[in-house]
């Protein structure tokens, strides 16, 4: 570098110098003047994080979800009325027939023992962190609100089956008492069998077969001899052998023994 002189330089050639400094590629030389006539910027601040809020738990706990329908595989004996009674179905009976009516058929006195009765769906139980987290919730509000006493509602009463005394209506009654039994057979299966036999006549009686010359003739609507009668006679039918529906509730019994169902009988049995 080239000595200075006793007099101070004027501004204009030291920048001018430092310029030429700048061209020739001196890196040292060109700093000063950069520092004399620039400022660097201070780093942007990083721009804050956005805080992420933590997910409502209430939000991770899954709500209830609906269950299958609950089903109930029919016994031998039972009947909608008790399959009602017994799950407690909303609408009793009635409801209970109207929402299996094509697997049970057109007559809700006579399931078959093995079907299936769709009963009403179920809410499953909720997640263990969500039933605590409604549990809290309500001893909350039980410090906070008191609850008026909830009357208890009176269980409806059963509705009574009344049925007509005449064909038709002993062939239903029958049907009634054999389903609770689990013995099979149909309305038309027993209708059919009943008019071949006695063309509906409870009293009929046959006095000239080889039962009536060993004397025990064949007797009602679907002509039973006494022994057959006492040996599949139904309990809480009369016994009267010549009672419609103890009559009826009998032979089918003994048809169902021998034949596997009154249906499957289309001659003398």
């Amino acid at each position: 570098m080239p000595a200075q002189g006793k007099h101070r330089r004027s501004q204009s050639i030291s920048l001018r110098r430092g310029l030429v400094a700048v061209t020739a590629g001196g890196a040292v030389l060109a700093l000063p003047v950069i520092g004399a006539t620039s400022a660097f910027a201070a780093p942007a601040p990083a721009a804050p994080q956005q805080a992420v809020a933590p997910a409502s738990v209430s939000a991770q706990v899954n709500s209830a979800v609906q269950a299958a329908p609950a089903q109930h595989s029919v016994a031998a004996g039972e009947t909608l009325s008790k399959i009602a009674r017994e799950y407690s179905v909303s609408g009793g009976w009635e409801k209970l027939y109207e929402g299996n009516r094509k697997i049970v058929g057109e007559n809700p006195d006579l399931i078959h023992p093995g079907i299936k009765l769709t009963l009403g769906t179920k809410t499953a139980e909720a997640s263990p962190s969500a039933a605590r987290g409604a549990e809290a919730d309500r001893a909350d509000r039980s410090e906070r609100i008191e609850a008026a006493p909830v009357a208890k509602a009176a269980p409806a009463a059963e509705k009574a089956v009344t049925y007509t005394n005449d064909l038709d209506g002993w062939i239903k009654e029958s049907l009634a008492v054999m389903a609770e039994h689990g013995i099979p057979g149909t309305y038309e299966g027993i209708h059919r069998n009943i008019m071949r036999e006695s063309s509906g006549n409870p009293a009929a009686i046959n006095n000239w077969d080889s039962n009536a010359v060993k004397g025990t003739p064949s007797k009602g609507l679907l002509q039973v001899i006494d022994p057959t009668f006492q040996a599949y006679h139904v309990p809480g039918t009369s016994t009267d052998s010549y009672d419609p529906v103890a009559n009826i509730t009998a032979a089918c019994n003994y048809a169902a023994d021998r034949y596997g169902s009154i249906d499957n009988v289309f001659g003398a049995y």
